[in-house]
């Protein structure tokens, strides 16, 4: 008597290409960078409970600007922000098999310099087989501005396909 058996296990990681839209919320150039298009990569390292390690990779470019100079109080141009590139990394707590929030942390790049940064995300998949997703984010970036501290922060939606 000669018996088959197949099974099949859920892969260690997968990894998510997505394409964003970004509204900045607050900023001391907000006019120059009102919103920003972008694509990233967003990885999750699957565990056995509801808390899932995450990574991204996730670039803005800002392409609108009203063309007006801010200046610092002692006469300075203030930078506008041309793109933003995140890596970030944190957990995702599983709310249900087809949505989960996150905490991600890490370094924001804003012309040439680095800062710290803040992602809390609400997502969701679109089918019970996951390959697709959509997410709702704010992000923070700390200290944008060096004389006055002031905080870069945007919301952004985004639709992801999965690549493995």
């Amino acid at each position: 008597m000669l018996t088959q058996a197949a099974a099949q296990t859920q892969r260690k990681i997968s990894t998510y290409l997505s394409a964003q839209y970004s509204q900045t919320v607050y900023d001391k150039t907000l006019g120059n960078n009102p919103w920003g298009a972008g694509l990233g990569l967003q990885a999750f390292l699957h565990t056995n409970t509801k808390f899932t390690p995450t990574a991204e990779l996730i670039g803005d470019l800002y392409l609108a600007d009203d063309k007006v100079l801010r200046l610092t109080t002692d006469g300075k141009a203030i930078e506008d922000i041309g793109g933003v590139v995140n890596l970030f990394a944190g957990s995702s707590f599983r709310v249900s098999k087809n949505s989960y929030v996150s905490l991600l942390a890490g370094p924001g790049f804003i012309n040439g310099k680095t800062y710290f940064g803040i992602k809390p995300s609400f997502g969701f998949y679109f089918s019970k087989d996951q390959k697709l997703t959509g997410r709702l984010s704010y992000t923070n970036i700390f200290n944008r501005d060096k004389i006055t501290k002031d905080d870069f922060g945007s919301v952004s939606f985004s639709v992801g396909v999965k690549v493995f």
